[in-house]
């Protein structure tokens, strides 16, 4: 299928930390450990944390022997992945056990769990989807550090191109404020519909003023809307490149058009590890951030999402200024 960018954007605050995140993690394995943690995770296979290790886990490191006391996790998340495994296998390293609690296909079981003290953190969401959780539920769940950012596009199984959608063709959407919203930028940085000025950053279809096609909006629950590409009564469908099963075979190489995953206004998309806001001193997280660097966990991101996210470092205090931004703009929208 043909591909659409968008033009470039000047250099963000937002690309900056990526390449020094990147920086970051070239720097983080020595020598041959680089070379055994892609392979542990080529292929979907995860062999045992004996073969990750460098000989600098917190065993190997106790003075005179002594086993190091332990740290310990529960985090949710909203799917098994290699990407778990290789956070859970470093972490194992550096002496922290990680605990994952998956709930497939439901983002907001992960939020109440951590609200009701079932987990100590999550890590499935960007800030925009956690400020609508917060205001809607009157919650204080807080980022401890930013994770990854997926790119979003456009894609279709009918057409190659979107100069050949037609008149009232069926667009699928997300149906939460957050992604929905991110929906209708990118069909508006596209050409194919006008927002309102006064919009804001969660604009609905009712914000839609410009639809020349007057393409039909479908909203849908964003992890399902992979399952929608396939239905012939739908001409397209705007949804993260990661969202798609791998047997599906769709890459971003595959969308007609691409958002700027790096620009400054997606800022609001960068995924976070978030915990309460009693719970944001716990130093099991200074060791998580850590992980979240290594290469090896670079490695499985890239096996699950076949490129399609990438691991950014943003400062807290950016993503906290932020969700504040954001929850305040929601809280104008009650």
């Amino acid at each position: 299928m043909s591909t659409t960018t968008p033009p470039p954007a000047p250099s963000s605050d937002l690309r900056a930390a990526l390449d020094d995140s990147k920086r970051r993690r070239r720097n983080v394995l020595i020598g041959a450990g680089s070379v055994v943690g892609v392979g542990l995770l080529v292929g979907g296979v995860v062999l045992g944390s004996s073969l990750l290790s460098d000989g600098s886990g917190p065993a190997e490191a106790a003075a005179g022997g002594a086993q190091e006391e332990r740290l310990s996790i529960t985090i949710a998340g909203s799917g098994e992945s290699e990407f778990q495994d290789a956070i859970e296998l470093v972490a194992e390293e550096k002496g922290l056990d990680v605990e994952w609690v998956n709930f497939e296909n439901d983002w907001v079981l992960p939020n109440s769990s951590l609200v009701a003290g079932e987990v100590d953190a999550n890590a499935f969401q960007h800030i925009a989807f956690l400020s609508a959780f917060n205001v809607a539920n009157d919650a204080d769940l807080t980022p401890v550090f930013s994770t990854v950012i997926t790119q979003w596009g456009i894609f279709s199984n009918s057409i190659t191109a979107l100069d050949e959608l037609v008149q009232g063709d069926r667009v699928v959407i997300p149906d939460d404020a957050s992604n929905g919203g991110r929906a209708l930028f990118i069909l508006e940085d596209a050409g194919l519909i006008e927002l309102s000025d006064d919009a804001g950053l969660y604009p609905t279809v009712d914000d839609v003023t410009g639809n020349e096609l007057a393409l039909e909006f479908v909203p849908v629950q964003a992890t399902t809307i992979p399952q929608q590409y396939s239905d012939p009564s739908i001409a397209a469908v705007v949804v993260g490149t990661s969202y798609f099963d791998p047997s599906q075979g769709i890459t971003k190489d595959d969308a007609l058009f691409l958002d700027d995953s790096l620009a400054e206004s997606s800022l609001p998309y960068v995924n976070v590890v978030a915990t309460t806001a009693d719970n944001v001193d716990d130093p099991a997280f200074e060791v998580l951030q850590e992980v979240y660097q290594d290469e090896r966990v670079a490695a499985g991101l890239d096996a699950d999402s076949f490129g399609n996210s990438v691991l950014v470092d943003v400062s807290v205090d950016d993503l906290r200024d932020r969700l504040a931004d954001l929850e305040e703009l929601a809280r104008e929208l009650q």
